[in-house]
């Protein structure tokens, strides 16, 4: 199940990105929602917050390593619920996202502006974010879970 989160989320990331990048000038921005949220061309060749510009490239192998070090911890764990598998699809497909723009290009498309936010972001970043929450209630959910059961016996 957790492969079709992660082509969703590859499919979803670059189409938005060809359309940021055919529809709109580097460094122009689009109101959507006044107020709220703008999409906005920007081209990151660093990592988060625009830190290590022009160094795209470097990051290739630590997301490439991440995803290796997902599958392979996922691979070891027996219960699986559906909450994992989105976690682990969201992030991995982010993380391969991200990874095709920064082979490509040597630099990520980011777009998403919210107004009460410092960044822009795009699709890939957001999965990214929401698997790693996904995972830490999973991870939570399944520590309950043993405690419960341990508390039983």
């Amino acid at each position: 199940m957790y492969y079709l989160f992660i082509i969703f989320v590859i499919i979803i990331d670059q189409l938005s990105k060809y359309w940021i990048r055919t529809h709109l000038k580097l460094e122009s921005s689009m109101e959507v929602w006044k107020g709220v949220l703008n999409l906005t061309n920007y081209e990151n060749s660093g990592a988060a917050f625009s830190s290590f510009q022009g160094y795209g490239r470097f990051f290739v192998p630590i997301a490439f390593l991440t995803v290796i070090i997902v599958l392979k911890h996922r691979s070891g764990i027996k219960n699986k619920r559906l909450i994992m598998d989105l976690g682990t699809g969201l992030l991995i497909g982010g993380a391969i996202g991200n990874m095709m723009d920064r082979i490509l290009y040597n630099q990520v498309t980011d777009f998403i502006s919210f107004h009460f936010s410092n960044g822009i972001l795009n699709f890939a970043d957001y999965a990214i974010q929401f698997g790693i929450i996904f995972l830490l209630l999973d991870l939570a959910i399944n520590y309950f879970l043993n405690r419960k059961t341990k508390d039983t016996l």
